[in-house]
């Protein structure tokens, strides 16, 4: 097997398609997946998401570390159901293979009073990201804003994978800002079935090498 990789998919905020994304590295890879937290949507959670998009018999699903009731910011979630979340509650799970980590909203999204947010908990697992963004209006902020976030906790960054719709001048100006590398453009699909993932997949192993 070639040197195995783990990559944590982080997004510039809520509803970015993180889960996507995730789901085609997953699928690329023949990775396995873990979403170390889980705020609401308990009866269909990201995991199981993921796992019903993957085409292959390869990737394993790891359980959650945490799983919240409410969808809410983990901090809050967390409160609501009574517990505390700490960093060293977090190591990555024993695996032979690939892994892709998914995030829990933004990087600057807080797990507990104290304060950690989702930036510490890339520091505490020492991974790699990939880093999720929509083309939207201020869409070019916001994730400038998350890779300038990451840069000053001399995080190492894989590249930008851009979800939905293009937009060339949008994602030009990002790229020449941040310096990074586009690892691909997932493009906005009516009905996400495996088949689209399995494409997209197929796509992501031609451009990329990993």
């Amino acid at each position: 097997m070639s040197e195995l990789k783990t990559y944590f998919v982080a997004g510039t905020g809520t509803d970015v398609g993180k889960t996507i994304c995730a789901s085609i590295l997953v699928e690329a890879l023949q990775a396995d997946y873990w979403k170390p937290i889980q705020a609401g949507g308990l009866d269909f959670t990201d995991t199981m998401r993921v796992k019903s998009l993957i085409s292959n018999s390869e990737s394993v699903f790891f359980e959650e570390r945490y799983r919240l009731k409410q969808p809410m910011s983990p901090h809050a979630a967390a409160k609501a159901d009574g517990i505390h979340i700490r960093l060293d509650d977090f190591q990555l799970p024993q695996t032979q293979n690939h892994l892709i980590i998914e995030s829990a909203g933004g990087l600057m999204v807080p797990i507990n009073d104290e304060g950690d947010l989702m930036l510490d908990l890339i520091d505490q697992l020492k991974v790699e990201v990939i880093l999720v963004s929509q083309n939207y209006l201020g869409s070019i902020n916001h994730t400038l804003l998350s890779i300038a976030a990451l840069k000053m906790r001399n995080q190492k960054v894989a590249g930008i994978l851009f979800n939905g719709p293009s937009n060339p001048e949008t994602e030009e100006i990002i790229l020449k800002i941040s310096g990074l590398k586009c690892l691909g453009r997932i493009p906005l699909a009516e009905h996400v079935k495996q088949k689209f993932i399995r494409d997209e997949a197929e796509k992501f192993k031609t451009l990329v090498s990993f």
